[in-house]
């Protein structure tokens, strides 16, 4: 990998309160032991099952949050743009006031994010839509405001957490071309999704996150190959197991 690294974890965890009961609370780990590195104009897929910590990371790598445990290094110049479904828009605004305000936050003058609002009309194919207040849009239209701000807004780091796969064909051939152009002018990109159609396509490298951990982080085919074959083994002895529970249960 030739790009330098602008983001290096090592045994990082992440925990959270969670209540059990009146008063009573106790500590969730989302993430227990992640460590990777991140180079400067990579594409970087992360896959697991739900529930894994991808989200997490996706939050830590923003600097949204810190970890409670492990060390992380972040480029201190680098700005990252958080791209996920239903975060980080006022539902009482409309789609024009939350794509300048969500420009602001990314580090963009008024000048520049007003000059872009059009083109994020455009493209986002929301058409009157763009002037009613977002929380009446769908899931859907949500990630076409969300996808067009952060492609515009053009951040050092670009972070999408499952929007690629939100909407109708036309918009899924068209996030997917823009993400391939961002790609070819060496964007860094951190790609979280459960389409390996989509990670295989798009990513240099895939992190394997499971149960808060990184497995591996290697060339994309090589790790979703290991991971698709892990599920298919799971799969496989889970159908065994209620086989012959079944078997037994007829038995008796």
């Amino acid at each position: 990998m030739s790009g330098r690294i602008i983001f290096n974890a090592h045994n990082l965890g992440v925990s959270y309160r969670q209540r059990t009961g009146l008063l009573r609370y106790e500590k969730f780990w989302a993430l227990q032991d992640a460590s990777f590195t991140l180079h400067a104009g990579e594409t970087l897929g992360v896959i697991g099952a739900n529930g894994a910590g991808k989200s997490t990371l996706l939050r830590l790598i923003a600097g949204i949050i810190e970890p409670d445990r492990g060390h992380l290094w972040r480029h201190p110049h680098m700005r990252a743009s958080l791209l996920a479904l239903n975060v980080g828009f006022k539902p009482e605004l409309s789609g024009r006031e939350n794509a300048i305000i969500s420009g602001l936050l990314l580090g963009l003058s008024l000048q520049r994010i007003k000059a872009l609002t059009d083109d994020i009309c455009q493209f986002s194919e929301l058409g009157d839509f763009f002037e009613r207040p977002v929380g009446t849009y769908s899931t859907g239209m949500r990630a076409r405001l969300g996808f067009a701000v952060a492609i515009h807004a053009d951040p050092d780091i670009l972070l999408i957490d499952e929007v690629l796969g939100v909407g109708d064909q036309n918009f899924k051939d068209k996030s997917h071309d823009a993400m391939k152009e961002k790609i070819k002018s060496n964007k860094t990109v951190v790609l979280v999704s459960h389409s390996m159609d989509a990670i295989r396509s798009l990513c240099d490298r895939v992190l394997w996150i499971h149960e808060g951990k990184s497995i591996i982080c290697g060339k994309a085919e090589t790790v979703i190959q290991g991971y698709l074959e892990t599920i298919r083994i799971a799969v496989r002895d889970e159908q065994a197991q209620k086989r012959a529970a079944a078997r037994k249960a007829a038995a008796l």
